[in-house]
C-alpha cells in the first residue's frame, strides 16, 4: 500500500531528576552534600533512509517516545543520558507542525537527519547548592520535561521526470515499455491510482528516474478526481512529460485537453507550472485523423516547447523521445539537497 501522508505524535525523553545525598564515609570528617544530577533525556531525530518508498510503517506506528534520562546518584554520579529515539522515513519526507502548519524539515537526500525534539535537560543534584554559607543544602531540582509534537509528515517522491495528461492518455503503458516498471495497465479511467517510479537506462551508464502520477481532469487543482493528492509527487522533477491523447478513440478534442492539463499544473502552483515540458502525442498508431496529431504539435510550437509523436504499442518514436529526455535533464541542473 503506497501511503504519502501520515500523521504522527512525538515526544523527547525527560531529564532525570537531580538527587538528594550527603557523603558518609570512614575517615571522612566532613563528605558535605554529594547528590548528582539527573541525565538528559533522549532527543526525537527524524533520519531519512533509501530503505523505505512510503509512509506506511508510521501509519500503524503513529507514537514515538524517546528514552528518559536517568536519575542522579550520590558520590556525584550524574544519571545516563536517555537513548534518542530514531524515526525512519523515506528520502523525499517533509515534516509539518501539525498544528502550525509551519515547515520543519525537508529531507531530500539520503541519510539526513533531523532533531525535531529535544530532550529535557536534567535537574541539579543539591551538591550544586552548596555554598560557603549554605553547607547542607537538601534542594534539588525534577528534570524538565521532554517537548512533545504532533507532526504531519509528506512524502513527495524524487523524480527526474513527471508524467502527466488526463486518464488514459498513455502514461502507464509508455512507463512500462521505457522502464522495468509495470503498472497496472487496462481501459478505464483512473487505472493508476497511486505514482509508480520506473529508471530508465540508456547506452554509456546514463539513466534517469520517471514518475507516473495517476491521471489529471479539469478542477483537478480544486479538489476534483484524484484533485491535488498525487501533484507534490512532481513537484521535485526537472522536467514534465505533457502526454495528450491524439487516437480518435476518446473523442475528446486534444487541444482542449492540453489546455486544461496547463492550467491544472499552475493553478496548483506557479513553479510547477513553469518547469520544463515536452509535450508527446500519444496512441499515434489509433490516430486516423492527422489533423488531432498536428492541432497538439501547434499548441507545442506557439509555447515554445519541444513536441514528440509516439506509440506505446508499436514503439515508433520511443527511442527518440528518451534521448530527447535525457537531453533536455544533461541542460537541467539539479537542486542542491537542503540543509536538514
Amino acid at each position: 500500500m503506497f501511503i504519502d501522508e501520515v500523521k504522527i505524535y512525538v515526544k523527547a525523553g525527560d531529564g532525570g531528576n537531580g538527587c538528594v545525598a550527603f557523603r558518609r564515609e570512614k575517615f571522612v570528617a566532613k563528605g558535605g552534600p554529594s547528590g548528582g544530577d539527573g541525565g538528559r533525556g533522549g532527543d526525537v531525530v527524524i533520519v531519512s533512509s533509501e530503505h523505505y518508498n512510503t509512509l506506511l510503517h508510521l501509519r500503524y506506528n503513529p507514537e514515538h517516545k524517546a528514552e528518559r534520562g536517568g536519575h542522579g546518584e550520590g558520590s556525584n554520579r550524574t544519571g545516563a543520558d536517555g537513548d534518542d529515539r530514531e524515526v525512519k522515513v523515506p528520502v523525499g519526507t517533509v515534516v509539518y507542525d501539525w498544528h502550525t502548519h509551519e515547515q520543519l524539515c525537508d529531507l531530500n537526500a539520503p541519510n539526513q537527519r533531523f532533531i525535531v525534539s529535544r530532550g529535557g535537560r536534567g535537574g541539579k543534584g543539591n551538591a550544586r547548592y552548596a555554598k560557603p554559607w549554605h553547607q547542607t543544602p537538601t534542594e534539588h531540582e525534577p528534570g524538565f520535561p521532554g517537548p512533545e509534537l504532533t507532526l504531519r509528515l509528506e512524502l513527495k517522491l524524487l523524480a527526474d521526470v513527471g508524467l502527466v495528461g488526463f486518464p488514459n492518455a498513455g502514461k502507464s503503458t509508455l512507463i512500462s515499455r521505457i522502464s522495468a516498471a509495470k503498472p497496472k495497465i487496462a481501459d478505464y479511467p483512473f487505472t493508476t491510482l497511486e505514482p509508480n517510479l520506473g529508471v530508465v537506462q540508456l547506452p554509456e551508464d546514463r539513466t534517469f528516474v520517471v514518475a507516473d502520477i495517476p491521471g489529471l481532469i479539469e478542477g483537478a487543482s480544486e479538489g476534483h478526481g484524484l484533485g491535488t493528492q498525487f501533484l507534490r509527487h512532481i513537484e521535485r522533477t526537472r522536467l514534465l512529460i505533457h502526454m495528450v491523447d491524439v487516437s480518435d478513440i476518446t473523442g475528446r478534442d486534444p487541444g482542449h485537453d492540453f489546455d486544461v492539463i496547463c492550467n491544472e499544473l499552475t493553478s496548483y502552483s506557479e513553479e510547477l507550472g513553469a518547469k520544463p515540458m515536452i509535450v508527446v502525442a500519444s496512441k499515434i498508431d489509433a490516430a486516423q485523423d492527422p489533423a488531432r496529431i498536428k492541432a497538439v504539435q501547434k499548441l507545442a510550437k506557439k509555447h515554445k516547447l519541444e513536441f514528440h509523436k509516439i506509440s506505446s504499442a508499436t514503439g515508433e518514436g520511443l527511442e527518440e523521445l528518451k534521448e530527447a529526455i535525457a537531453l533536455r535533464l544533461a541542460q537541467t541542473p539539479r537542486e542542491a539537497p537542503s540543509e536538514a
